[in-house]
Order: structure tokens, then sequence, then C-alpha cells
């Protein structure tokens, strides 16, 4: 089964009732059932099939949230080409590695992508496309279907490059479907929601979790081109949701909405999800008294999807991402990749259905990322007696200071907790006597206060751990989903 055979179960299946709802050019509100959304993929296919593209092509799309974002995924799935999203916030050296690595039939974007790219590269305008789509004829949507079984790729998904240059990581219709299925599942969706959907659909938190787990459940979405705090209360207020799926930096955003809108929000909503990068528990439990819902975190990745998350049912432990997912199976290792036990840091290695078989055109890079079938994901966490999982940052975040490993985010979270803090990222910085040293790049309302932040680290914390030094910075570096490019801080020295 691939994943159109999936999302028949909205395409068919509730092909009268309303899927989309999304706002055009003019500001207006226009609405789209399912059936719509099925005929406008096929034409989209038939417009793709004309130009040449076939089952193993690859399809390059640098477009924000739209309708049309979705016709060409859509599209792509029936006709077995491989979606390649591009962030919308990459330039022209970013681009230029994605396109000669995937090496793409053809591309799409809504103006001056063809600039970006390696001369020759096939390039047209969204413009164009969709009004070869608009009056091409719907043919029954069965002559789209790309033969095959769930193991082939449905998209080629590059990884943020937060240490580097990106990967392809191939995602299977396999991986697709385990994850919507398990989040629907675990998370209770079903045809009486309505999920507000703000997240970039060029990655895999909008892609893979968004989507994908609305075509299943059979939902209504409303899609929005961006997240914009200054709209964000309207939109809520306007559409009223019941599922929201975010990233920290939309939560803290949502913390500065009005009190009596927000209690009206949470009023209306049963389920606010967050991903993409750590929750600080202040937010978490600031969230919770001005909307009443705990925050539901989880936990997952670009090349596994979803692996691991709070109970719908059951307890939301604050400042852990819960249990494994039904198929997930997960382990911690130390560093010579030995199995360890509970309350113990290791690294998270992982398998399951959710697992991509490796990158694209990279078998270095793909063999290093597996140990023993296991997907080494480079995140160290630690796990509870009763199965909760706490994320401890990266395993290329880890700072040893004279003999002691020190987790950066254990730092963060103390420092967020004092009065000002909005933002906090702890690095290692090389020591002549103790090889590295902590460091914190600090966003605050005020002047840093650097004795009273040692004080506080000190006092909380063991000796070892206080940061030899504070940083005042503007802004953390981000990507699109919010999690931070710590290699992009400005170089410390001490006084």
């Amino acid at each position: 089964m691939q994943l159109t055979d999936l999302f028949n179960l909205s395409f068919i299946g509730r092909r009268d009732a309303v899927g989309l709802e999304y706002e055009d050019d003019s500001g207006r509100v226009r609405q789209l059932t399912f059936g719509d959304l099925d005929s406008r993929a096929s034409r989209m296919a038939a417009v793709l099939e004309r130009r040449g593209l076939g089952a193993g092509d690859r399809l390059v799309v640098q477009l924000p949230n739209s309708v049309e974002f979705l016709d060409l995924f859509f599209a792509c799935l029936r006709l077995g080409v491989i979606f390649v999203p591009v962030n919308v916030l990459y330039r022209e050296r970013e681009v230029q590695h994605i396109v000669a690595d995937a090496a793409p039939a053809l591309c799409v974007a809504a103006a001056d992508f063809g600039a970006h790219v390696p001369a020759g590269t096939p390039v047209v305008e969204l413009a164009d496309l969709d009004a070869e789509s608009d009056a091409a004829a719907a043919p029954p949507m069965r002559t789209h279907l790309a033969s095959g079984d769930g193991d082939v790729p449905a998209a080629l998904v590059y990884t943020s490059g937060t240490t580097g240059r990106s990967k392809g990581a191939i995602l299977t219709h396999n991986n697709f479907a385990a994850n919507a299925v398990n989040i629907a599942g675990a998370w209770a969706m079903t045809p009486a929601d309505r999920y507000l959907g703000v997240l970039p659909l060029f990655h895999v938190h909008g892609l893979g979790n968004g989507v994908a787990a609305w075509l299943v459940s059979g939902c209504r979405m409303r899609l929005v081109s961006r997240f914009d705090a200054s709209r964000i209360a309207s939109q809520f207020e306007e559409f009223q949701p019941t599922v929201f799926f975010g990233v920290p930096t939309m939560y803290v955003r949502l913390l500065e909405v009005d009190a009596a809108a927000a209690a009206r929000i949470g009023a209306r909503a049963r389920l606010f999800v967050s991903g993409s990068a750590p929750l600080p528990v202040a937010v978490l439990q600031a969230f919770a008294g001005k909307y009443g819902h705990t925050i539901l975190e989880r936990y997952g990745m670009s090349e596994t999807l979803m692996n691991i998350s709070n109970p719908y049912v059951g307890e939301r432990r604050a400042g852990t991402v819960g249990l494994p997912l039904p198929g997930v199976s997960v382990r911690l290792v130390d560093h010579a990749g030995a199995p360890i036990g509970n309350d113990t840091i290791g690294e998270v290695e992982l398998r399951g259905s959710n697992v991509f078989g490796g990158y694209w055109n990279n078998p270095p890079a793909t063999a290093d990322a597996f140990h023993d079938g296991w997907f080494r994901t480079g995140d160290l966490a630690e796990r509870s007696a009763d199965g909760y999982y706490t994320l401890r940052g990266r395993r290329s975040d880890l700072i040893i200071s004279g003999g002691f490993n020190i987790y950066p985010r254990e730092i963060e979270e103390v420092l967020l907790e004092q009065p000002g803090i909005r933002e906090a990222a702890v690095v290692g910085a090389p020591d002549d006597r103790r090889g590295e040293v902590p460091v914190a790049y600090i966003v605050s309302d005020d002047a840093v206060d650097e004795p009273a932040l040692r004080a506080a680290c000190e006092r909380l914390l063991a000796s070892f751990k206080a940061p030899r030094g504070f940083v005042q910075v503007e802004s953390l570096p981000r990507t699109a989903l919010g999690k931070v490019q710590k290699h992009l801080l400005p170089p410390w020295s001490p006084a």
C-alpha cells in the first residue's frame, strides 16, 4: 500500500466533506472538499506527466505553504515522482547544493528560482504550471497511481544542516504511512477535529506530521502561509481549531496573547503539540496557566519522522518527550555503542518502520548513520525507570570539561528560569587547562547581570557546570523550525 491508497480514506471516503481552508491572494477564505483536492491532484499529475516526469524522477519545490504545494505533493505520490521540498529561506549556495545533489527532472518555485540553480536545470514558475493544471482535464485518479510497494521513495528531505552540509534523507511511502497512522491514533485525531496548519510544509513536521495526519484522520485543516505572531490570535479565534502543532518559539509568542483571548482559544482546543526543538519547562508551565492545556511534547527527526511522544491520555511529564510510539524501538548506548540502563545518559538509537533507509547519493554517510541495524540519532537522552525519555542535547554538543561531562540543556533550563531571560544557548569554548568550558549566549529584556546568573547556576548545579562566560545577543540563530544553530554563534574569549 502506498500513501495515495491511505489518503483515499479522505479523497474518496469523505469526498463531499470540506477538507481544506486557506486564504487566497485577496485575503478571502476559500474552502475545498476532499473531492476537490483529489481532482486538483489528478490534474497536476497529468501536467507533470506531460512534461515527462515519471517514477523515480525528482521534483524540487521551493514554495511557501499553499494549496499548490499540496497539489504538487499529491501529484508526485500518484506518479511515483520523488518530492524534494526546499526551505523557502534558502538562497543560492544552499539551493545549488540541493539541486546538484538531487539532480531533479524539474524545479518549481514562485519566481526567480532559475538564478539560484546550476545552468541547464529545468525550472518552471508556479504560475505557469498552475495555469496548465487549471486547463487540464482531470483524468480518473487511478490512472496516476504509480506501481510499486511501500518501500519506494516518496520524498527526499534535506536535513537542516546545523552541523554541516545538508544531506538528503530518503523517506519512503511506508515511512510516511507508519508515521501518519501513529499520530492519528496516538493523538486521537478524528474527522471532528479542526487542525490549524502553520508549520512550513517543506519540513517533515508540517508535511509528514500535519498533512499526513490530516488526511488519515479526515479532519478539516486551515492552511496558513506562515506563522505570524501579529495575526495568530485572530486566526485561532476565526477558525477555532481543536488541534495545533507548533515549535517552542511559536509557543513563546503565544504567551504574548491577551489573557481573555488565550482563555477562549484554550476552551475550544483539545491538543497543543510541540516539537523540532526542546520546549523549556518554564514555557510549558506558563502556557498551562494561560491556556489551560499542558503542551504535549514529542521527539522526531527528518530521518525518522516521529519516534517518541508524551501520551495523549496519561501523564505529560514536563521536560520529557515521553514514551516510544507503537512500532518504534529505542535504546540508549554509551560511547562504545554498548546498551545502557535507566537513569544514565546515552545516545539514542532507533529501529522501526518510521526510520529512513539512507541518504541520497551518499553511501559513506548512510553507513556511518547506522550501528548494528540501529539508526544513530546523535541525540543524547536519559530514560526513567517507567520509560519516559528526557533529551539531554546533541552528542556533538557535549562539553567535556576537566574530565566531567556537561550537558548544555541542563544549564539552559536553569538560565531560562531566571527573570528577564527569554532565550539561552550553551556551548563549549576551548580552554587551556580544562579542555573546554561552558559559555552561555543570552537573549534578555535587560542587561545581563553576569554575577547573578553565575550565582544562580552555582546554587542549582555543580560548580563545574556554571558558565565561565555570558554573551548577550539580540537573537539566537535558528533554523526555520526554531532549532538553534550553535555553530553560528559568535566566538567567545575570556577577558
